[in-house]
């Protein structure tokens, strides 16, 4: 079963290449909703710009699916009186990349450009070498003071993305900044397309649900599973892949890109929601692999699963290389791998299907 085409890849490289960082995601999320609209039957967008596409609407039970549509950024945060400007933070940006890359500032005048800069290595103290910090590390755009940096429209708060685009190795990789976790949204957006496609009609109300603000605490799928209060979730997620070089298996185990999706168990995931992910998995044939978490998933599940009185909640999550670089890389063959595994799972959710370990 063959899922992906030249028309979804094109999508995926257009929405991995737009900038959505946390809490300005609008411009990800209206590519994403074009995109899935000829597949279902209606949508809500929230206040802070959850985007969710509705098949079923009508229906009472309802099976959310979800991913995050946010990547992490970063905010101007002080400019100094020669023109350098020095960042915040806005999610989990790794400082320590960031020297010699190409940015983008975002400003109501459009986009400035700018580069991190670095000391030469000719300059530097061998004796006493600097790392990379965020309170060390700098944009450069050209500008030799404060006043002529504000001309360009740039201001404390303009958030910043890298400039990265989308490729692929070997045709069996994919590359990207914000492959965490768009390749989420693409995913799911797949599995309604190939739905409508194949005229699969669901007894439930089904919620393909794209949230916002997960890099930072979550925030988009604690808001909207108050909106919408599902019987059961589906998060999908991206998991470091711990076979290469400088990762610890005995901390991290032992997951790797190109051998299936990774189900986690935890307190946040549902037992028996659980086991129906794995026999669906088995059942059609889908390679697997297997992930525990210690108190909480560190994803949108655990918002998912303490809500609203508990919904019963897994996850699905798939390998990557290089989390929060420039440089994310997933297996093409996973990819599709999800996308079935989510495709088959939701045909053997039952309406109504009670998931309590006692009733």
């Amino acid at each position: 079963m063959k899922i992906i085409n030249k028309k979804s890849e094109k999508f995926l490289s257009d929405y991995i290449n737009v900038a959505s960082p946390t809490g300005f995601e609008s411009s990800g999320q209206k590519l994403w909703l074009d995109y899935i609209k000829p597949y279902i039957d209606d949508y809500i967008v929230d206040t802070y710009g959850t985007v969710v596409g509705i098949i079923n609407p009508n229906e009472k039970y309802k099976v959310v699916i979800e991913a995050h549509a946010d990547e992490i950024s970063w905010f101007v945060h002080y400019i100094t009186k020669e023109g350098y400007i020095y960042l915040r933070r806005n999610g989990g940006s790794d400082h320590q990349i960031a020297p010699s890359k190409r940015v983008n500032i975002h400003t109501s005048k459009g986009i400035v450009k700018a580069v991190f800069g670095w000391p030469a290595i000719h300059t530097r103290d061998r004796a006493n070498e600097k790392s990379p910090k965020p309170e060390n590390i700098f944009l450069d755009c050209g500008c030799n003071s404060k006043e002529e940096v504000e001309k360009l429209g740039v201001h404390v708060g303009c958030v910043v993305t890298y400039e990265d685009n989308f490729l692929k190795l070997n045709n069996s990789m994919y590359v990207g900044r914000a492959l965490d976790n768009r390749i989420g949204g693409f995913m799911i957006a797949e599995v309604a397309r190939i739905l409508k496609e194949n005229k699969i009609k669901l007894p439930f109300g089904l919620y393909i649900t794209n949230a916002v603000q997960e890099e930072v605490g979550l925030r988009g799928a604690q808001m909207i599973v108050e909106t919408i209060k599902p019987n059961v979730a589906i998060v999908t997620d991206v998991c470091h892949d711990t076979t290469t070089p400088m990762m610890n298996k005995i901390k991290q185990g032992d997951q790797k890109c190109g051998r299936g999706p990774v189900v986690f168990y935890g307190p946040a995931v549902q037992n028996n929601l659980l086991n129906k992910v794995i026999n669906v998995a088995e059942e059609n044939k889908i390679k697997f692999q297997r992930g525990a978490v210690s108190r909480a998933t560190g994803t949108d599940t655990d918002a998912f699963a303490f809500a609203t009185g508990g919904v019963a909640s897994a996850l699905i999550s798939l390998p990557l290389k290089y989390m929060h670089t420039t440089v994310e890389t997933v297996s093409k063959n996973d990819v599709e791998s999800v996308i079935k595994l989510i495709y088959f799972l939701l045909q053997k959710i039952e309406n109504n299907e009670d998931f309590r370990y006692l009733s």
